[in-house]
């Protein structure tokens, strides 16, 4: 019933340093538009933000800075975002590590974004 995700929200303190970062260390592309939230695209998928005391409706529950964990796939190899992550001065928490996503057998690093979201970016090894 499900084919995929389309977009996640994201709680921020600011957009501009969120967007700044996201686009500078990853790539992503801002997307602006008149009375809806900022978004990162990437792929065919967006992260939407939310700043603190200006958030859109519906929401979660209790929006909160730094509560996400969540993991992209990489469409580079992974060493090349552990080079921009290096180049950036954003320090890797873990890995390169094996884990296992939604696809199979990947290689991950983790690291923290400005609100301490907790970032996995991973290489499928198949």
């Amino acid at each position: 019933m499900i084919d995929g995700i389309d977009h996640f929200v994201l709680t921020v303190r600011s957009v501009e340093a969120t967007c700044d970062f996201y686009q500078r260390v990853l790539g992503l592309r801002r997307l602006d538009e008149p009375n809806r939230p900022t978004a990162l695209l990437f792929g065919s998928q967006k992260i939407n933000l939310h700043e603190v005391g200006r958030t859109f409706e519906p929401k979660a529950k209790t929006p909160t800075p730094g509560a996400g964990d969540f993991c992209l796939v990489a469409a580079v190899p992974l060493a090349d975002i552990r080079a921009s992550l290096e180049a950036n001065g954003v320090a890797i928490e873990l890995g390169p590590v094996e884990r296992t996503g939604a696809r199979g057998r990947m290689m991950s690093v983790y690291f923290r974004d400005p609100d301490e979201n907790l970032v996995e970016i991973s290489e499928y090894l198949e």
